[in-house]
């Protein structure tokens, strides 16, 4: 007999039926099947643009500087194929088993951010977030303990859901205690953008969790308290007038406000259609600072127009969307935390970045997911995607 209760003396039309029946049942469990492919494709298609106002971005620069026009570009793709590769681990290791190694991933985190206090790190436009590595190559601890932190918070408050409908005010003291250790360490770097992404992770996962509503409410008023009182003593001088040009847009135009005014005449002057790639006057000129990373979104403004920004919004939008629905579908309260984190920290960032360059938020210097230029943000954010698949697949298992 052959696995499927066929007789070996059978037909040979009746067998291969069978062996058909049989690529057919593995095709099934097969993970390229299983994967949630609307977002994986969102996910691409933003790389692809990504990529393409990277390349636009730095081109005129590079050739200046008789360099290849083409090296950030290729840098680029290079992260991205590195990312995805590291999105496939995140994706094939069951995400249940993670709670078991989540202290070590937490652990890890922190050992990064210390060492970017210590000689080890560099300062890179005014922020020590750095680890300089021989070849060229940069990583940003800071990056990575916004996966441990959801990570985390998933399994303390998630062990406590498995057995009581809420988690109690000590479980959520005990996540706000270990969440405080590695935002303390990026502000003495200080990256103010990374913590305030922590902080709306943290606001998106406890509310998911069930946890008091006065524990939410209490947070905010703690960050309004913070923002009015304390930031003023510890944010370094450049960041203290980013917030003051952007309450008052005319009170430093050559300096902290130029680079928002100049990114508002690019997006406004690309119009409906765009002034098309490589076209961009605003863009060609470097009149945009960074234009390859904090404001990568000026880029399409100006040489995409309205419909590419809108394109780009709309696949935000729908990362932000399958997201949701993988937290909803999730089977366990640590799948459905975990992906709650993530789109917390998509959505927070991507309004940031985009606003900012629009006039609506201040500048923090927060890359935009999947398109800004960058190494450290494209890995973890591409391992964000990678545990989305992870309780995508799971779910579907049962």
């Amino acid at each position: 007999m052959t696995d499927w209760g066929t007789p070996r003396n059978a037909p040979l039309s009746l067998r291969r039926r069978d062996a058909s029946l049989r690529e057919r049942a593995l095709d099934r469990e097969s993970p390229l099947r299983r994967l949630d492919w609307v977002l994986m494709l969102a996910v691409l298609a933003l790389i692809g643009i990504g990529s393409l106002l990277v390349w636009s971005a730095t081109r005129q620069r590079m050739i200046n500087a008789g360099l290849d026009p083409q090296s950030f570009f290729k840098k680029h793709l290079i992260n991205a194929v590195i990312g995805l590769a590291l999105a496939s681990v995140a994706s094939l290791v069951d995400y249940r088993s993670l709670r078991a190694y989540a202290p070590i991933v937490y652990g890890a985190s922190c050992l990064g951010l210390i060492a970017v206090l210590s000689p080890l790190g560099s300062t890179i436009n005014g922020a020590h977030s750095w680890i300089v590595l021989p070849a060229g190559f940069q990583i940003q601890p800071a990056e990575y303990a916004k996966v441990a932190i959801v990570v985390g918070m998933a399994m303390i408050l998630a062990e406590k859901r498995d057995a009581e409908d809420t988690p109690r005010d000590v479980d959520v003291l005990v996540v706000l205690g270990l969440v405080a250790i590695p935002m303390g360490l990026i502000m003495l770097q200080p990256d103010l953008g990374s913590v305030m992404v922590m902080v709306f992770i943290v606001l998106g996962v406890l509310a998911v969790s069930g946890a008091p509503k006065r524990w939410v409410g209490g947070l905010i008023l703690a960050g309004v308290l913070a923002a009015g009182v304390v930031a003023p003593h510890v944010l370094q001088d450049y960041q203290v007038k980013r917030f003051t040009s952007f309450a008052n847009p005319k009170a430093d135009p050559s300096g902290a406000g130029y680079n928002t005014q100049q990114a508002r005449i690019a997006i406004g002057s690309g119009g409906a259609l765009g002034k098309g790639l490589f076209q961009g006057t605003q863009t060609n000129g470097r009149f945009i600072p960074e234009q390859q990373t904090d404001f990568v979104f000026t880029v399409a403004g100006e040489e995409l127009g309205f419909v590419g920004g809108g394109a780009i919004i709309l696949l935000l939008g729908t990362v932000l969307w399958r997201g949701l629905r993988i937290a909803t579908l999730a089977t366990d309260s640590f799948g459905r935390l975990v992906a709650a984190g993530v789109v917390s920290w998509f959505a927070f960032q991507s309004f940031v970045n985009v606003g900012m360059t629009l006039g609506i938020m201040p500048v923090t210097g927060l890359p935009l997911p999947f398109l800004s230029y960058g190494g450290s943000a494209m890995f973890a954010n591409l391992m964000a995607i990678g545990l989305l698949q992870n309780v995508h697949m799971r779910s579907r298992e049962l």
